[in-house]
């Protein structure tokens, strides 16, 4: 599993050959004006909440690719009444995909499109590969709920909000490592404006002093699991 950070909560994951987009906001994001998006390979759009902040591109990659979009029901719905083909799922659901199971989990944020449209309730995946799991906790407060997550899945990647404000911030992605039972942090959801802005270094820190590895990619670069 390859994993590439595309700035702010956007990422690509490669198993095999399939690819998959997390949370597509890239264009608009002076940091990644590297990455194009007319390049990007995508069989699967993996969206955790409606925020324009996470869906932004959704549609251009979608229109090049014919990905699927997989979100909640709302989402999923929004996007099929456009003409894509979605996804739906909701909350405690499973869904065994070529490139392995997905469920969707609690986050405890809000959801609605840009134009006003209710996203539905926003959540995270726990994504079961052949060889390695992950979970993806989108924008979310530390939640008690994280817990239920090992009690199923045994992580080898937690990819967490560190940026604060909006969502948790390091010491609470510290506590919440600490409920899922994983260790390998990939920190997102920080620096991309005022708000969420962090000291990286002291975040690294205070993981290190916890016996936790946290991860800070720069855009474009990945990680292989």
């Amino acid at each position: 599993m390859k994993i590439t950070y595309y700035g702010h909560a956007s990422l690509g994951i490669q198993v095999g050959d399939i690819n998959i987009i997390v949370d597509p906001y890239i264009s608009a994001n002076p940091a990644a004006e590297h990455i194009d998006i007319n390049t990007l390979d995508a069989d699967y759009i993996l969206l955790t909440h409606a925020h324009g902040d996470h869906v932004l591109d959704v549609e251009a990659i979608a229109e090049l690719t014919n990905a699927v979009i997989v979100s909640n029901a709302e989402i999923a719905g929004y996007y099929a009444a456009k003409g894509f083909t979605s996804h739906p799922m909701n909350h405690g659901g499973s869904w065994d995909f070529e490139f392995g199971k997905v469920k969707y989990v609690n986050a405890v944020h809000s959801s609605s499109f840009p134009d006003g449209t209710y996203g539905g309730n926003p959540g995270g995946f726990v994504i079961e590969g052949e060889h390695k799991n992950i979970y993806i906790a989108g924008d979310t407060a530390l939640t008690m709920d994280m817990k239920l997550i090992p009690m199923r899945t045994k992580l080898d990647l937690a990819i967490l909000p560190i940026g604060d404000n909006f969502t948790m911030d390091v010491q609470d992605a510290i506590i919440a490592s600490d409920f899922v039972q994983c260790d390998k942090v990939l920190g997102y959801h920080y620096d991309t404006f005022g708000y969420i802005e962090i000291n990286k270094k002291e975040a690294i820190q205070k993981f290190f002093e916890k016996d936790k590895d946290l991860m800070l990619l720069s855009i474009g670069e990945s990680i292989e699991l």
